[in-house]
């Protein structure tokens, strides 16, 4: 109990009838019967029905006929039974309080509401006016219900892995910037001018040097930062989960973090989650699904039809294969009614992927209708049919070319595909995936030179581990890496690190990282793996994805406090802003935009 309320707007119960409460919270609507006005009032916990009658205090009556919505108001008086009879009844089930309602004696009108610029009862679709008005957002009910479910999931992993004695360790968040990654956000220092701290994109560097010190097993709940183009699953800054063990294998891995997400759905919706999590390889995904996080829900697997095309008459397909690619299609079953706007659309989506165009067939009774099918042979056609199961109705779509560019274009064709026919349309089941085996590096084609596709300190499978030493450099090379997907959403990845100076340096010279950038940029912690370093390895999980997916919501933006919009601007505080000509004068920075056009 406090001066301001005896319970909270979910707290009481038919056992509380006939005795006295205080109640402070918003009115959440208000409802005018005759000269008795009924209120909802409403705290963080819930809602309660508060009755004014005139017979019991006349003054107070009247001057609940001047309540508005989102007035915030303390109430006194006594907990009455709804009305329940034969011929009426008054109770809601739907709400915890729902057979009571409270008779005021006393109204305290703490702060007036002014004109809402938008009703908080009502679906709004204006997300910059939301984002502007946040304070008021985060009054409705389901936006209240993602912060709690947040908060849940929060506490539930800070006690899973204390419980597995894990330490939450705090590292700096003024660091310096490094050539991996994306862009870095950097802040000026006003006492070395003319260098700059980078906001960490990861704790990644700091994690190993803790392991290197001994803690052996560390988490964090980290904020993280990245200069990156914006859409519904990112942020200018989000929160991971991080984690990172010394003595552990992947298999530890996989079993402490199944743990970890049984335990987070278990204790934030009451829902118990089956592991141990299937896996399948990173090459397996992409041959499959186009996707190396896939979405397994519903069929539509790729395959590969490239023998039935090597001596085609169709010269694009035959092509592709003599250059050593691949033709790939899926079948989209029953989709032959595809519109033209579809096909156009799919269409845009390979393009978009790096698709030349997209070749397709749609399959009716009478014909094969397609730009294609006057190059295929009856023999051809016949080995599709075979190939992929193909019925009259099916719409069957292809890709051709080298093998991994191709299997992405398909992915991302499938995926529309399944939204234009609705194939996860009221589906309710959670597929939880692991992908492992991630190639260690790939060829960047614009630089010229082999990059990470993780990171430099991801260390390769023992097999590949001489190949990376010898400077025998593929895309073949398989790393110690892994994700954990759920319904073709990445939650989070992970890799076992490098821990030997050697081999670090040979990852860095696959690389194109010199000695001495290396000496530059890694210094501190090619001199830490010279001391003792212990065998190690970790895992991030994207707080606010996994947050987003146990709340059903379409964006991450719906899960954060507050959040950026799609353009990387928080519309309530009215950021980023100028900075005034002496704070850039302390810091030695003169601003410089570029003409207007």
């Amino acid at each position: 109990m406090n001066s301001y309320r005896t319970h909270t707007c979910s707290e009481l119960r038919a056992a509380n009838i006939g005795k006295p409460t205080t109640l402070i919270g918003w009115v959440d609507s208000v409802r005018d019967h005759g000269g008795v006005i009924f209120i909802d009032l409403r705290d963080r916990s819930g809602i309660t029905q508060v009755v004014f009658h005139p017979e019991v205090n006349q003054d107070v009556a009247k001057a609940s006929q001047q309540l508005r919505s989102e007035d915030m108001i303390q109430i006194s008086g006594t907990v009455a039974a709804r009305l329940k009879t034969d011929t009426v009844d008054t109770t809601n089930a739907d709400l915890p309080t729902g057979e009571i309602e409270v008779s005021a004696d006393t109204l305290n009108v703490i702060n007036k509401a002014d004109v809402l610029p938008f009703q908080l009862d009502r679906v709004l679709s204006n997300e910059d006016l939301r984002l502007k008005y946040r304070f008021l957002d985060l009054r409705r009910p389901a936006m209240a219900r993602n912060m709690q479910i947040r908060h849940r999931v929060t506490k539930a992993t800070r006690d899973y892995l204390d419980e597995h004695g894990f330490l939450e360790i705090e590292t700096p968040i003024l660091s310096k910037s490094t050539p991996e990654g994306a862009r870095d956000f950097l802040v000026p220092s006003r006492l070395a001018p003319g260098k700059f701290y980078a906001l960490p994109q990861a704790p990644q560097q700091y994690k190993q040097l803790l392991m290197v010190a001994g803690m052996e097993r560390y988490f964090q709940i980290a904020r993280c930062f990245r200069d990156e183009d914006l859409r519904a699953d990112r942020q200018p800054e989000f929160t991971q989960v991080d984690i990172e063990a010394s003595f552990i294998t992947p298999e530890d891995i996989y079993n402490l973090v199944e743990g970890l997400l049984k335990r987070v759905y278990k204790e934030s919706l009451g829902v118990d989650i089956p592991t141990p999590f299937p896996r399948m390889t990173w090459k397996e995904a992409m041959d499959q699904y186009g996707s190396d996080k896939p979405e397994r829900r519903f069929g539509m697997k790729l395959t590969d039809v490239s023998s039935i095309f090597e001596n085609s008459g169709f010269k694009v397909f035959a092509s592709a294969v003599s250059n050593g690619g691949v033709v790939k299609a899926i079948n989209a079953k029953g989709f032959g009614s595809a519109s033209v706007g579809q096909i156009d659309a799919l269409t845009k989506t390979a393009v978009e992927a790096g698709a030349k165009g997209l070749a397709y067939i749609k399959v009716r009774e009478e014909d094969w209708r397609s730009p294609i099918s006057k190059f295929l042979s009856d023999e051809e056609k016949q080995k599709l049919t075979e190939a992929l199961d193909i019925e009259t109705g099916d719409l069957v779509l292809f890709a051709a070319g080298p093998w991994e560019p191709s299997c992405d274009i398909l992915g991302r064709v499938r995926l529309q595909c399944a939204e234009f026919m609705e194939l996860l349309k009221d589906n309710k089941e959670r597929d939880f995936l692991w992908v492992i085996e991630f190639p260690l590096v790939g060829w960047d084609e614009e630089e010229q030179r082999w990059v990470a596709i993780h990171h430099p300190f991801t260390r390769p499978v023992k097999e590949d581990e001489q190949k990376l030493l010898s400077g025998e450099l593929s895309a073949d090379l398989r790393a110690q890496a892994y994700d954990v997907v759920l319904n073709g959403t990445e939650l989070g990845g992970g890799s076992i690190r490098i821990h030997e100076r050697d081999l670090q340096s040979a990852m860095f010279k696959a690389l194109g990282i010199t000695e001495e950038q290396a000496r530059e940029q890694f210094g501190h912690i090619l001199d830490a793996f010279s001391f003792g370093a212990p065998p190690h390895g970790g895992l991030a999980l994207g707080l606010d994805r996994l947050v987003m997916m146990i709340c059903n919501a379409e964006s991450i933006r719906e899960v954060i406090a507050f959040p950026k919009n799609n353009r990387g601007a928080d519309l309530m505080s009215d950021s980023p802003a100028a900075a005034e000509d002496r704070q850039l004068r302390d810091i030695h920075i003169q601003v410089k935009l570029p003409a207007k056009k």
